[in-house]
């Protein structure tokens, strides 16, 4: 899968609205869903929402290039796969802004270096808690390895139920995305990839 990834900014606090702002956006739609936020089970709930928001969406706050900057070159010779499987995520769908609930596995050919294990599920973490869609998300976990890294290639699938499709619309409880992209020797060749896949669902 070719995906288009665009560079997002980090965190451009100048332009980011205040807490109060937040709470008030919040106070807005409590209304508008007819709801009345001065009765007392909402009265803490504009700040609850904006605090659960910073966290939900920390990922706009991180940079993966941070995460995946240290590497481990003392790997006795290893050239051989490196996967990490059933990774859980939680993302918000970019269209909606209700969950995406799934997982990944990540996988590469070492170059020479390796990456601790934790970093691999943190690069994950990182662009699950931003708006997103899954094909992106996907595409943006293997450039951000494959960029600072610089391995033989690398391998992304995404296994995810979305609540848009739950939750509304169509109401589709139980049904689930899949979404893959290869770099380098996982691109270059189907036998990898096969191999890639057949690891990913071994048990």
């Amino acid at each position: 899968m070719d995906a288009i990834v665009k560079n997002f900014p980090q965190s451009v606090d100048s332009e980011r609205p205040s807490q109060k702002e937040a709470e008030d956006a919040v106070r807005v739609l409590l209304r508008w869903a007819g709801d009345d936020p001065q009765r007392e089970g909402l009265l803490d709930t504009p700040a609850r929402v904006a605090k659960a928001y910073r966290e939900l969406f920390a990922g706009y706050d991180m940079n993966p290039e941070d995460v995946l900057g240290r590497t481990f070159e003392e790997v006795s010779g290893y050239d051989d796969i490196v996967l990490v499987r059933d990774i859980p995520f939680f993302s918000h769908c970019e269209h909606h802004m209700v969950p995406i609930i799934g997982k990944a596995h990540v996988a590469y050919l070492p170059n020479g270096r390796v990456l601790g294990l934790s970093k691999i599920a943190r690069v994950v973490e990182i662009f699950g808690r931003r708006l997103q869609t899954q094909e992106a998300m996907t595409a943006q976990i293997a450039n951000a390895i494959d960029d600072t890294l610089r391995p033989r290639g690398v391998a992304v699938m995404i296994d995810a139920e979305h609540m848009c499709m739950a939750m509304r619309g169509v109401q589709k409880q139980g049904s689930s995305t899949l979404t893959m992209t290869f770099t380098g020797a996982f691109k270059a060749d189907p036998a990898e990839q096969a191999r890639f896949m057949s690891l990913v669902r071994g048990r």
